[in-house]
């Protein structure tokens, strides 16, 4: 038990050093950082540790979705289903579909339609997801027959309520390759409640710029110009964003913006202004092919989130698949709207309810705090086992100093974000690591006193130690995964420190510390313990 081979001990040492090397940019200046980068093989990972919005401040913004803008495009969609059921059924009906706050209405002009109509209407009102528990399951909408023909179909309560959540979830997904985009590290974006999301950016001092790409919707359509004379209900007024006044667009959507596999900033090659250059997949590609091929010499209107960003006349088919978003851009503007078409489009719209920017000051006192508190729990428990526990006080105490580097190297090597809480997470384990010193030194000292030589006691002592140090550690590592899994935000902060902790806990502990004691042992040969 206490024959350390060569390599082992050659391992652990290599471990050791490579844990310092790691944490080593993070201590040093930016000048003496480059110095180290220079003397360090290029594999080797140089980064430096992630402080998260609390030590180093930067952006906090609460969005929220908006319920009625998730209504109204749900009864929009109603509205253009029912239409293509009442063509597909050819019934005749008077006045058009008519949109309703919370559904839509139409008048049959034959009263007799209805038990045509009717079965096919049922299946618009299929439920949304699946039982819970046996329980009954809410349809998505309502069908009401009015006296005189007339029909109403209502979305439901839990319809909408079905589109809010399913409406964060995947707000959550375009926010983060959004912020993700802008080059920052280690974003915090959750849900907060039913229909609100949370968005932590640390080391953002700018949260006018956050606002802007985290609240434009970079809804992109293309639709055509509408013609002299068309139906008022087939096209919507659109506002302009280069010209005063409003033009009127089609409500057909011609190609959709998620057809877009790219884009990206660009100078146009004649003016020299910035522009955003963009391409299609395949299907949108081929899409965008067959309407510019069809409708020659008609203006082609680009609408980003309800509004006209630019309407050029159709040359001639356009068939690579690819082109090009004009206006009075500027280089961070045009930058920022292709950031907004590669994340994708947010599914509804959301509202700034809350907004703050976490200065570095006060991350500042934080660390400071932070490091008051555990230099100050280190210090004493490095004083109580040297006192307690002597020479084998200082083994305690070497390895505990190699725990704590290989917690910080670890948290860097995962690209983990350090916060206030996951500092009490290290100090906490501090104390665990410690504590398994002690059942090893105190098991050691119960079986000297129990008559065994030196060599036995200290076999004796790691042997019938190390099974209640597994059961603990094991015991703590199941809480902080499910703190990790089950928790959010600084939560998840706390259980990713601790759980690296109880992992070095048993490399240095018990490995590092057998192996300093053992080699004391071989070389010292003592007749009595220092304990």
């Amino acid at each position: 038990m206490l024959r350390f081979a060569t390599w082992k001990v050659v391992s652990i040492l290599s471990a050791t050093v490579l844990a310092l090397l790691v944490i080593a940019p993070s201590l040093l200046s930016p000048g003496a950082r480059a110095s180290l980068t220079n003397h360090l093989p290029s594999w080797f990972p140089v980064r430096t540790i992630v402080l998260g919005l609390d030590l180093q401040g930067g952006s906090h913004v609460l969005l929220e979705v908006d319920a009625a803008s998730v209504l109204k495009t749900e009864v929009q969609n109603l509205r253009d289903d029912t239409r293509r059921l009442l063509r597909e059924q050819k019934v005749p009906i008077s006045g058009g579909v008519a949109m309703l706050p919370q559904g839509v209405q139409f008048h049959l002009l034959d009263p007799a339609d209805a038990q045509k109509i009717t079965p096919e209407l049922a299946k618009l009102a299929q439920p949304i997801g699946g039982a819970l528990l046996g329980g009954p399951v809410p349809p998505r909408v309502d069908v009401k027959q009015l006296d005189n023909g007339t029909i109403q179909l209502l979305v439901t309560d839990a319809a909408i309520q079905d589109k809010i959540r399913h409406a964060v979830d995947q707000s959550i997904e375009v926010l983060r390759r959004r912020v993700d985009a802008l080059g920052t590290t280690e974003p915090n974006i959750q849900r907060q409640g039913d229909d609100r999301i949370l968005v932590e950016v640390p080391g953002l001092q700018n949260p006018e710029k956050l606002k802007q790409i985290l609240g434009t919707t970079a809804k992109l359509e293309f639709r055509l110009v509408a013609q002299p004379g068309e139906d008022a209900n087939d096209y919507d007024m659109l506002d302009q964003v280069e010209e005063p006044g409003k033009l009127p667009v089609e409500k057909q959507v011609m190609v959709q913006g998620e057809d877009l596999t790219d884009a990206q900033p660009a100078f146009d090659q004649h003016t020299g202004e910035p522009v955003v250059e963009f391409r299609f997949n395949i299907r949108g590609g081929q899409r965008f092919g067959e309407v510019t091929s069809a409708n020659v010499g008609r203006p082609f209107a680009i609408v980003l989130d309800g509004k006209v960003i630019s309407a050029p006349r159709i040359l001639g088919p356009i068939t690579g698949g690819s082109g090009q978003i004009s206006g009075r851009y500027t280089v961070e503007s045009a930058n920022n709207l292709a950031i907004l078409l590669r994340a994708g489009a947010l599914p509804a719209k959301l509202t700034i309810v809350e907004e703050r920017t976490v200065g570095p000051g006060l991350g500042q006192d934080s660390i400071d705090a932070g490091k008051r508190a555990a230099f100050v729990g280190a210090g004493l428990v490095l004083v109580y086992m040297l006192i307690t526990y002597g020479t084998f006080g200082i083994f305690a105490n070497i390895a505990l100093m190699v725990h704590i580097a290989f917690i910080f190297a670890g948290l860097i090597l995962l690209g983990a974000t350090l916060t206030l809480p996951g500092i009490a997470g290290i100090v906490l384990t501090i104390g665990m690591a410690v504590d398994s010193n002690v059942l090893i030194y105190e098991r050691i000292r119960e079986e000297n006193h129990a008559g065994r030589s030196v060599i036995s006691s200290l076999d004796a002592g790691f042997k019938r130690a190390f099974a209640t140090i597994v059961d603990s550690n094991v015991t703590m590592f199941v809480a902080a995964a499910i703190l990790y899994f089950l928790g959010t935000g600084p939560v998840r902060g706390f259980a990713v420190s601790l759980a690296l902790g109880i992992l070095t806990t048993i490399v240095t502990a018990v490995t590092m510390t057998r192996m300093m004691i053992a080699l004391w042992y071989q070389h010292k040969r003592p007749t009595k313990l220092p304990i």
